[in-house]
């Protein structure tokens, strides 16, 4: 559903006008931001407002902008979704995104390391009065995007064991109550996390806990790791141009680092959680880097 259009008498409202979509899930978790939000883009340029109820909502109101500049108001899973979509329609070229995140904190990584402000009314003048960059992409061969960086995930035996165990190791069974809550959450630890990337790299760091894998990472098209080897811990993450590769093996060994423009891991069956998405399991899959594939509206 879309929200009353207003009226701009300043010149040059047509270059500023916005498609502003509104997600869901941010209205339901803080209203005032969006609110917020609102009234700055309304009062700085000719802003129709869209309240897409889900996922189709979105997608239709997303292809129906026209000649609008879209700016996403929710969180990182916005944004990826606003992504995604402009890029399977090859739109990503036509012009750039503006987000204003709202959200819960563990929510807007990747927001922040993209450069952008977490505060509503700071977010809403950069849409306003910022410029674009120009982002680099990470594609894959089944037309996934990856905004921030993509981490493999825990074997579902390790998830397991966490849940069974819980963070102090006790049995799900010892303890009562508490000791379940104390699994329950350790299985929300497991499942949901922030977007990751190598040490200090898009979307922060975390280790992803011992466990390991029999794959084979290719960079370029050179082994840089075989299944020889049992992999701990595989990061990729797009920095300056190319695909940063760090590849933890389940020895003492110093990991094995790599820049290429395509990725390729094969072997048994693993997951892998790329900005907030978990995926898998999947028995290959190829990473394509795009530089400077879309545009995001940063402050100046």
């Amino acid at each position: 559903m879309s929200a009353p259009e207003p009226t701009m008498s300043h010149a040059g409202a047509a270059e500023a006008a916005l498609l502003v979509l509104v997600d869901p899930v941010a209205r339901r978790l803080d209203g005032e931001s969006v609110r917020i939000a609102k009234d700055v883009l309304c009062a700085g340029a000719a802003a129709k407002i869209c309240l897409p109820e889900g996922p189709e909502e979105f997608a239709r109101a997303l292809a129906r902008r026209g000649h609008r500049r879209p700016v996403i108001v929710g969180d990182d899973r916005a944004l990826v979704r606003a992504v995604s979509l402009l890029y399977r329609d090859r739109e990503l070229a036509d012009g750039a995104l503006a987000l204003v995140p709202v959200g819960a904190p563990s929510a807007l990584a990747l927001a922040r390391s993209l450069g952008v402000p977490t505060g509503a009314v700071a977010a809403a003048r950069a849409v306003l009065d910022g410029r674009v960059r120009r982002c680099d992409l990470l594609v894959d061969d089944s037309d996934g995007v990856v905004l921030g960086g993509l981490r493999l995930a825990p074997p579902p035996a390790v998830a397991r064991a966490r849940v069974r165990q819980g963070p102090g190791g006790g049995g799900v069974g010892a303890g009562g109550p508490a000791s379940v809550w104390s699994a329950c959450r350790s299985l929300v630890r497991t499942l949901v996390r922030p977007p990751v990337g190598g040490a200090g790299g898009p979307g922060g760091s975390g280790g992803v806990g011992v466990g390991t894998h029999r794959l084979r990472i290719e960079a370029d098209g050179v082994v840089i790791s075989d299944v020889d080897r049992l992999v701990r811990d595989v990061s990729v993450v797009s920095r300056g141009g190319a695909a940063e590769v760090i590849v933890r093996t389940g020895d003492s060994a110093a990991p094995v680092t790599a820049r290429a423009l395509s990725v390729t891991v094969s072997g048994a069956d693993f997951r892998y959680r790329a900005d907030h998405h978990l995926t898998g399991p999947v028995r290959r899959r190829t990473w394509t880097l795009r530089a400077g594939a879309w545009g995001l509206t940063l402050p100046r």
